[in-house]
């Protein structure tokens, strides 16, 4: 996701959500046989109540590198206990970071988050682990892959002696301080979709689930140096930023196909970053000032993606407060809604939980309302079908109590996903 904190998950959060397994396995059964009460005690009522579990610089988890197999997985088994304690009703594992792997991949190494060493084996399989464990407590595991990252630093010499950027230097290119693998080279989307879907057909994910990152954000004075890719590739189209943007769209639909080949039934779902143009950049944009527009500087029309039916949820992140200035929540909820309309798309809102009491930000993100008035809000629209909250640190955590108060006021009983 777009932001990261530090603060780790703590044995006292784990202690607290002890003994919640057992009532979690209840309620999962109620949840499969369909009898657990919507909102408003409806048994028809579904929403997607959805938890990012990141580990990408053990963001959430493993809270640290070099932990035992037993400590990594009592870690990973009390966050989705966590998930059951409020009363969600989906986890999206972070699973590819960084061209690696949480998983036994015959593609890439084994994540260095696990160990501290990449291609090291952690000495169990986390993210089968995690599909089991979680669909025993009635919770979905979405399966989130990171497509182009392939290290946050540049200095290919750090990866494993067989990692793929090694074996193929000319696929990969430093920027802003990391490694990403080229867009641009066909055999690049290729192979992260062999990658990515290898562990689609070895586990019953419910979703794949990509994030914000696509080319990469930009950076100040930097260039991403694609230029003899574009060369070579981008003969027909006007300028290297549509020659991007179809890169992206190439790999949206042709991973989209692959998907509902290899796991039929598998959801395909999108987080970008929360504004896709500026109504100031675009008549069909939002009324909003953001300093990124993901169409122009993701190269990534996500809203294409939505009108073509690509893609089956898209999960915008939001994370800014009602009456933002620049980017107001109440503003652009209105504009995916309509977005989606009709398409067929699930829409969920990405909510800022990570801002929720943190002195840093702003006043409304000190109340302990505000992401209830935000669930209240988009409980106007129908086309919005539920949130997202980063992340999983907090969800346990919660600093400021803004998580408990969108459970008392919103999420009376568990309820099942939308689809």
């Amino acid at each position: 996701m777009t932001h990261f904190g530090r603060r780790a998950f703590t044995a006292t959060a784990a202690g607290a959500l002890a003994g919640l397994t057992v009532a979690g396995e209840a309620l999962a059964g109620e949840i499969r046989a369909g009898r657990a009460p919507g909102r408003g005690g409806g048994a028809a009522c579904r929403e997607f109540r959805g938890m990012w579990l990141a580990t990408v610089t053990n963001r959430d988890w493993p809270s640290r590198t070099g932990l035992t197999a037993a400590q990594q997985r009592a870690e990973l088994i009390a966050h989705l206990d966590t998930a059951v304690a409020r009363r969600l009703n989906a986890v999206v594992l972070q699973v590819r970071p960084t061209a690696d792997a949480l998983w036994p991949s015959p593609h890439e190494p084994w994540s260095q988050y696990l160990t501290g060493t990449q291609g090291r084996n952690p000495g169990w399989d986390p993210l089968g682990t995690a599909v089991r464990e979680a669909h025993a407590r009635g919770l979905e595991l979405h399966a989130w892959f990171n497509p182009y990252r392939v290290a946050m630093h540049t200095d290919p010499s750090r990866l494993v002696a067989d990692h793929p950027a090694r074996l193929h230097p000319e696929w990969i290119v430093p920027y802003g301080g990391k490694l990403y693998y080229n867009p641009g080279l066909p055999e690049v989307r290729a192979f992260v979709q062999d990658a990515m879907l290898d562990a689609v057909r070895r586990y019953p994910v419910d979703a794949v689930h990509f994030d914000d990152y696509f080319y990469p954000y930009p950076v100040a004075g930097q260039t991403f140096d694609d230029a003899a890719a574009f060369a070579r590739y981008g003969g027909g189209f006007a300028d290297r930023a549509a020659w991007r943007r179809d890169n992206t769209d190439r790999l949206i639909r042709e991973i989209s196909g692959r998907i509902k080949t290899v796991r039929p039934g598998t959801a395909f779902g999108i987080s970008p970053f929360g504004v896709w143009r500026n109504k100031a950049t675009d008549p069909e944009g939002s009324d909003t000032r953001a300093g990124v527009q993901t169409y122009d500087d993701l190269h990534a029309d996500t809203r294409k993606w939505v009108r073509e039916g690509w893609i089956d949820q898209i999960i915008p992140q939001v994370y800014w407060n009602i009456g933002f200035a620049a980017a107001d929540y109440a503003k652009l909820v209105p504009w995916w809604s309509e977005t989606v309309r009709g398409t067929g798309v699930d829409l969920y809102i990405g909510e800022a939980l990570y801002k929720a009491g943190d002195p840093a930000q702003p006043a409304p993100w000190q109340d302990p309302a505000e992401l209830s008035r935000h669930l209240t809000l988009a409980g106007e629209y129908p086309e919005v079908r539920g949130h997202c909250y980063f992340s999983a640190k907090e969800v346990g955590t919660d600093r400021n109590g803004a998580m408990a108060r969108v459970v008392a006021d919103h999420y009376p009983t568990r309820v099942r996903p939308p689809r």
